[in-house]
């Protein structure tokens, strides 16, 4: 698997992405029971609300190899802060729309 991580613009300046990296490592959360190898092609956060440049860094990640996109939890889940992304469906649904259909789409990574 080569995944391209989107996070919440908002949680960038506390947040360094360890336990987004830590799951896919423990092989935990979003990750769990994938036995292939896991490359972390890029991480990058949704480009500010209402998340419409997320489509723009989706396509970016896929043209540089990767074939799953992950919504970091802060994303989907609030965490750590508590604040789900109100636009988290809007945005899922462009990058979805976008991308090859080939490409898998994770809601969160833990």
């Amino acid at each position: 698997m080569k995944v391209g991580i989107i996070r919440c613009m908002q949680t960038e300046d506390y947040c360094p992405g360890t336990t987004d990296f830590r799951m896919i490592q423990e092989r935990k959360g979003a990750f769990e029971g994938i036995d292939e190898d896991i490359e972390i092609i890029g991480f990058i956060n949704c480009g500010g609300c209402p998340g419409k440049k997320a489509v723009l860094r989706a396509r970016e990640l896929v043209k540089r190899g990767a074939d799953t996109i992950a919504f970091a939890s802060c994303i989907q889940k609030g965490t750590p802060i508590g604040y789900p992304c109100p636009f988290a469906k809007k945005m899922k649904d462009i990058v979805v729309n976008d991308v090859p259909d080939k490409i898998k789409t994770l809601d969160y990574t833990h």
